[in-house]
């Protein structure tokens, strides 16, 4: 049976100190929504619930406190680490909900130099230890531009995949084992090994559960060595994203492995590479490892690039794009700008939404998007950029981040409904058409849970499956990822 909030309260402060527990109204409004509604929210017209607490648990054992007492008494429950979600995973949809943050699980337990591995809490920072690990000489491999912000627990649940993910793999590569609480306060953890075949892989359960089965409490991710001196760079300006994607495949098929390989189109280059982009498609490799290996990377990768002579335009000076790769994180202070240019200008800048496919259908999917959006959406001359980037590729695909900007001329409160969703919905939709996936890295969230069902068809039973054996009572994250009942209000 569910109970009030005041009831949540005193209970919580029965079993948690004065200060693990936050109910100052600026935190909560700030909590009651993630990134994906930053304009209504720093116009003051967030009309999300705020949540009844943020809780911050100092270990495993307090994490299994809280759990167990919202399993028994119906409140809901949404994990936070690092608080860079896009797709409102961490957006509060009921009234009684507490916000688990992992701010206080912030300790680097080990880093394992000849194992290769470093063990942290949720709460450490991927900066954190990729500052502490390079001082031995070793990456993480791990590096979205969320990097000096986003937390390990997060980057796991999201399934995170970082700019050097065509050498380093996603966080799903990456993970090695992991501790986690269920809302029953069952503590698991599993083990540090290097493979096994002792049945399904269970890491998978947790990773990309995006705090809808349980709150992941531990990681053990890889480590790399770091060869910063190696660093070498491509660019081309090309004539169309088709070339572009075709190079893509060609350097993925012959087995090479760059650390970055990106295409990007003439709309969205514009904002990217103003120095140089010439109004053109640009394509760009970087390559990083030990000395040989990169530069038999680089050589195999410009024959292959040779063999599109008639999309070619014009070789970059590869300090160029080095440049830009070294500028291409987010840094709080860049977040903090990005919020007061929304506000001050009524515009949103940068907005993206992420898909994959195979090889053949990315074009595609490519050119039926924004051939709808140009003539479908009935915002379209509000439009300030649309176009698109591929920077994560495989042996058999390659995703699509379609970013597009646009001037707000609705209430606040409206940005989402009447400008956000109608171009994600043309997305998504040519996306299934095409066979694709709806969500490269990031997330379905609680806007992309409409699609669940689409984007897994028969296979749908097992995911509904695991919601049901791990989260009965259906008090993690409301909404995310599994459809809900009345939830639309929230999005159309």
């Amino acid at each position: 049976m569910a109970i009030s909030k005041q009831e949540t309260l005193t209970k919580i402060e029965s079993f948690l100190k004065a200060d693990q527990i936050i109910t100052t109204h600026d935190k909560l409004y700030d909590a009651a929504a993630d990134r994906y509604k930053k304009y209504a929210k720093a116009k003051n017209q967030l009309d999300s619930p705020l949540p009844t607490a943020i809780v911050e648990p100092e270990s495993a054992e307090d994490v299994q406190k809280i759990l167990k007492f919202c399993n028994e008494n119906g409140v809901n429950v949404i994990a936070r680490s690092g608080k860079t979600a896009t797709e409102g995973g961490l957006e509060n949809w009921k009234e009684n909900t507490l916000i688990i943050d992992s701010a206080r699980l912030n300790k680097i337990i080990k880093i394992d130099s000849y194992n290769m591995q470093a063990t942290v809490q949720a709460g450490v920072c991927l900066q954190t230890l990729e500052d502490e690990v390079r001082k031995l000489g070793l990456t993480t491999g791990h590096s979205p531009q969320s990097k000096p912000v986003a937390q390990y627990g997060g980057l796991v649940a999201t399934r995170s995949i970082g700019q050097f993910s065509t050498l380093y793999g996603g966080i799903e590569d990456m993970v090695v084992g992991l501790e986690c609480v269920f809302p029953n306060g069952h503590i698991s953890r599993i083990k540090n090994v290097s493979r096994r075949a002792g049945g399904p892989d269970i890491r998978h359960i947790v990773i990309g559960n995006e705090g809808t089965l349980c709150f992941i409490t531990e990681v053990t991710v890889k480590l790399f060595k770091y060869y910063p001196e190696n660093n070498r760079f491509i660019g081309h300006l090309i004539k169309d994203v088709k070339t572009g994607i075709e190079i893509l495949r060609d350097v993925m098929a012959a087995g090479y492995r760059p650390s970055v390989a990106r295409v990007y189109s003439e709309e969205d280059a514009a904002q990217h590479f103003s120095e140089f982009h010439e109004g053109k498609c640009i394509l760009i490799f970087m390559v990083e490892g030990p000395k040989g290996v990169v530069d038999a990377t680089i050589d195999g990768i410009n024959e292959l690039i040779a063999n599109h002579q008639s999309g070619l335009i014009k070789t970059v000076d590869s300090a160029l794009i080095e440049n830009w790769f070294n500028h291409l994180n987010w840094s709080q202070a860049r977040i903090d700008k990005e919020v007061d240019d929304m506000v001050n200008f009524s515009k949103h800048d940068g907005f993206t939404t992420e898909i994959s496919a195979d090889w053949e259908s990315i074009p595609k999917i490519y050119d039926a998007v924004l051939k709808r959006i140009r003539t479908e959406f009935d915002r379209a001359p509000d439009l300030t950029m649309l176009g698109g980037h591929s920077s994560h590729s495989y042996i058999n695909g390659t995703n699509m981040y379609f970013v597009y900007n646009y001037n707000i001329h609705c209430e606040p409160k409206d940005e989402m409904r009447i400008y956000h969703h109608p171009i994600q919905t043309i997305i998504v939709e040519e996306t299934l058409k095409y066979g694709g996936s709806m969500c490269h890295h990031h997330g379905i969230g609680k806007y992309r849970n409409q699609w669940t069902k689409e984007e897994h068809g028969s296979a749908y039973y097992m995911l509904e499956s695991l919601k049901s054996v791990f989260d009965p009572n259906g008090i993690m994250n409301f909404g995310c990822i599994f459809p809900q009942p009345g939830t639309e209000k929230f999005f159309k």
